[in-house]
């Protein structure tokens, strides 16, 4: 099991989902965790389950005072800082020729410019510390493109190599940036891009399910906890050479696609 007691960790985007896993992961581990979100009831309903061990802060990504003041409350809380994850994210239904000026700046504001502040805004504290690892959460999205995703095609490609530019810039403080390339997971956000009715999200996971089922090599959908062990890794000084890396869990979507029906062919005796 890996031991991080003794390390500070800050997230956003953790009142649910996947961040929620990370959360409840790094509190076992032994680390001090604030995580934020703009989702309150969701956040403090995980600080009460998990008896105060991790502590809510609100966080708008996309608001400067707002990461200072989450970067701030975890130095006075807790005196320093280690960790970083950077997992707060949108999804969008958004084919270019429909997706409208203000869908596009939305996602960006969140995906993007959310992860560029939150970065910032760690490294005096690190400096501090004498060591930090960040963590950006991207997806197999900023690897391969998809359609009628564009903006969020984009946000995550930029968080690709946001994370390399940061990687050759924080080395010299002995902080690490890293990101990681989630394939399909079962979360709220992929069975409805996480909006609407709860039966919605659930067909929407249903599908995805069977689409993994059939195509995924690994022959099936991921699961948050998939990445949290990731995430995990990527915190401790298991992983202390691993730095501008790109870290995919896909099942192995990307190593290129199965057809079943064509390898069942391709063997059939004569």
């Amino acid at each position: 099991m890996i031991d991080l007691s003794g390390k500070v960790a800050l997230l956003s985007g953790g009142a649910r989902g996947m961040g929620a896993s990370h959360v409840r992961a790094l509190v076992e581990s032994g680390a001090k965790v604030i995580f934020g979100d703009i989702l309150e009831i969701d956040g403090f309903k995980l600080e009460e389950e998990l008896n105060q061990s991790a502590k809510f802060t609100k966080l708008d990504v996309t608001n400067e005072n707002s990461w200072k003041e989450a970067v701030n409350k975890a130095v006075d809380l807790y005196g320093g800082l280690n960790i970083l994850v950077n997992n707060a994210g949108v999804a969008c239904n958004s084919p270019i020729e429909t997706c409208s000026l203000e869908e596009y700046r939305r996602v960006i504001d969140i995906n993007q410019t959310g992860v560029f502040l939150g970065m910032r805004e760690v490294i005096p504290a690190m400096r501090k510390t004498g060591e930090g690892s960040i963590i950006n959460i991207s997806s197999i999205d900023g690897i391969i493109g998809m359609p009628n995703i564009l903006p969020y095609v984009a946000s995550k490609f930029a968080v690709t190599g946001m994370t390399k530019t940061a990687a050759l810039e924080l080395a010299k403080y002995n902080i690490r940036t890293n990101s990681i390339h989630p394939g399909y997971i079962e979360t709220p956000m992929i069975g409805g891009f996480g909006e609407g009715a709860q039966e919605k999200i659930d067909d929407g996971i249903n599908m995805m399910r069977k689409y993994c089922a059939n195509r995924v090599p690994s022959g099936r959908i991921g699961n948050s906890n998939d990445i949290t062990n990731l995430v995990l890794f990527l915190s401790s000084k298991a992983s202390s050479y691993c730095n501008g890396s790109q870290f995919v869990c896909d099942g192995g979507l990307t190593a290129g696609e199965v057809i079943p029906e064509m390898i069942d062919e391709f063997y059939k005796d004569d």
